[in-house]
């Protein structure tokens, strides 16, 4: 096997996988956000989204990490994919008949969705971030988990782009009836990946030690349990994607097209700097750098709430999905290289709890926010926040303050 891990196929269709369900999930979440808005004109209601979708990736996220950790992970991937499926399915439906279903229903069908496409992605991502491990090998993880953000990043990019202007243009039937040629196409990618066996244990659990076994050993591991928080607080008060199409009707004047570009800025920042981070792995001085990442993620946040121009509002999100996507390298990174193989699912669960969902809670924070302190001065408080937990973070871990990668 090549010291590249592009070079290995199964790599290639993991990444293929990766790319596809994220550009399903992100076009989902433009069109739904722009949709609820539009029926509602409620920013709360904008954060209800994030909310309904948390709840139950939090909810199952102990027990996928228990199975991925105790069932062949390929399995659990195509099952989740399944369910994503059925959801994009449903949501074209109700687009095609929404006078009818939205008359008698209201905004509900398309909370049950969101609902269901959470519980998919809980099951999910500890499998997904577990199987990366089962194909590469460990001195390729930091090129790989680099290429693996790339394409998620990329996906992030094209998703709300392509949102947009097919929403704009075409409407959500077409929008929606596009993400369910992009779930099968991921679905058929995991199955090119060879299944592996159950991974080893030491000793045998009981089911209720197995679930809380994760949350024991990130608690008991300063270096991930502090990059961890690190990022949790920041996306839960420094994100204001929630809260775009509110920015992109009320106060840029930018439409569904402004609105797909907006939330495309971040990614394409991102997407940057994980291809430069592909070939430049970061190894010396990483803790250091991870806390000055969040902290300008926080200030460009600042930033973008004061904006009341498109094209400065378009380069601080470009700035923060730079800073954001150096972060998210230097995390998963961490948690690749520090945490054991047969572990890998349930420590992955504890993340996405803390991290994962996060985005979805921050969201339901934002629109809180908003409805208490006003639109801008939600966002301000959050970045402020942001710079609060980073000062507070590099003041009490100084593993974190002072690591260095391989």
């Amino acid at each position: 096997m090549s010291s590249n891990p592009f070079s290995n196929s199964e790599f290639r269709f993991f990444l293929s996988a990766r790319f596809l369900i994220t550009l399903n999930i992100q076009i989902q979440s433009v069109v739904v956000g722009w949709q609820i808005y539009q029926l509602t004109g409620d920013p709360l209601a904008l954060g209800l989204i994030g909310l309904t979708e948390a709840i139950p990736a939090i909810g199952v996220a102990l027990f996928a990490g228990h199975l991925a950790d105790h069932s062949v992970r390929r399995r659990i991937v195509l099952s989740a994919y399944t369910l994503l499926f059925i959801c994009s399915v449903s949501l074209w439906i109700f687009t095609l008949n929404g006078e009818q279903i939205l008359k008698i229903y209201g905004t509900f069908p398309v909370y049950a969705a969101v609902f269901l496409t959470g519980l998919a992605r809980g099951f999910q991502g500890p499998s997904v971030f577990a199987l990366l491990s089962e194909i590469i090998r460990r001195e390729e993880l930091g090129k790989a988990s680099a290429l693996s953000t790339t394409a998620w990043q990329t996906a992030a990019v094209g998703g709300p782009a392509v949102a947009g202007l097919l929403y704009g243009f075409f409407g959500g039937s077409w929008t929606y009836g596009l993400n369910i040629f992009l779930v099968s196409g991921a679905f058929l990618s995991v199955l090119m990946i060879r299944s592996r066996p159950v991974p080893v244990h030491d000793k045998k659990m009981e089911l209720k030690e197995s679930l809380f076994s994760g949350i024991r050993f990130v608690f008991g591991n300063q270096m991930i349990l502090s990059a961890i928080s690190l990022d949790l607080f920041a996306v839960l008060f420094g994100g204001a994607v929630a809260l775009l199409p509110v920015f992109a009707s009320e106060i840029l004047s930018a439409g569904p097209e402004g609105l797909g570009i907006l939330r495309a800025a971040p990614a394409v920042g991102s997407v940057v700097v994980a291809l430069w981070l592909a070939k430049n792995p970061v190894r010396k001085k990483a803790g250091k750098l991870l806390l000055v990442m969040v902290a300008l993620f926080g200030m460009t946040m600042i930033g973008f709430g004061l904006s009341t121009w498109f094209w400065l509002s378009l380069l601080l999100l470009f700035l923060s999905g730079i800073f954001d996507g150096v972060s998210v390298v230097i995390r998963a990174t961490i948690m690749q290289l520090y945490t054991p193989d047969s572990m890998k699912g349930r420590v992955s669960a504890v993340n996405s709890i803390f991290i994962g969902s996060s985005n979805e809670i921050g969201a339901f924070e934002s629109g809180l926010a908003a409805r208490i302190l006003g639109l801008v001065p939600s966002v301000v408080f959050g970045g402020l926040m942001t710079l609060g937990v980073v000062g507070v973070t590099a003041w009490k871990a100084r593993e974190l303050r002072n690591l260095d990668l391989y």
